[in-house]
């Protein structure tokens, strides 16, 4: 595999995780109470609890999606 590989799979990578959280972030925002509905059957769990939860993760897969995709394809792209 070339560093030319590499690079256009890093950033494909980080399009489509940045895509993921995008969609996530928009259901959240527009039919939360539906999700939360949906969640609220399988566990008991509070509004305040869900909405924390959700940020946190989003928080943590933004974070890893920067770390593990985006900086090693500014790496490539920066210094090849």
């Amino acid at each position: 595999m070339t560093i030319q590989e590499i690079r256009f799979i890093l950033g494909w990578c980080t399009v489509i995780n940045m895509g993921i959280l995008s969609v996530w972030f928009l259901l959240f925002v527009f039919v939360h109470d539906w999700i939360y509905g949906l969640h609220s059957k399988w566990f008991n769990i509070s509004v305040e609890k869900y909405d924390s939860i959700n940020y946190t993760l989003m928080g943590f897969f933004k974070l890893s999606t920067i770390l593990f995709n985006a900086v090693p394809y500014l790496a490539f792209v920066l210094l090849i």
